[in-house]
């Protein structure tokens, strides 16, 4: 069957978040796209700066509220927000707000976090 709920997925913290795959290694299984639901502290963001390399990446905001870096360009992000990560564009990703951020991410063709390119002398604009 192709019905998954995050909670049977294992959570695994990375610098910055808290990643569960819904598609993917740990999930369902597609051929072109993976998925998975990130978590993100107050004050927190996702380190280091990566971009990926062979996938684009859409992030929809679900809950919470911080700042998007993409190349150096810095936007805001609210639930409600979707942002498009281009194939090879330097991101990151912040929780300015005072409550956990939770975000679903969307990658096509697939990848994993292996499949990332990390760019750790990139910090986020303050």
């Amino acid at each position: 069957m192709t019905i998954i709920h995050e909670k049977s997925t294992p959570e695994v913290e990375h610098p910055g978040r808290y990643m569960r795959w819904l598609v993917g290694d740990e999930g369902l299984q597609a051929e072109n796209l993976s998925v998975c639901v990130i978590r993100v502290l107050p004050g927190e963001a996702v380190r280091p700066a990566h971009s990926h390399p062979h996938s684009e990446e859409l992030i929809y905001i679900i809950n919470g509220s911080g700042k998007v870096m993409i190349e150096g360009e810095v936007g805001a992000v609210e639930p409600g927000t979707a942002v498009l990560f281009e194939q090879g564009k330097v991101h990151m990703l912040k929780n300015t707000g005072n409550v956990e951020m939770k975000v679903i991410c969307f990658f096509a063709p697939a990848t994993s976090v292996d499949n990332y390119k990390m760019f750790e002398a990139v910090d986020f604009p303050e």
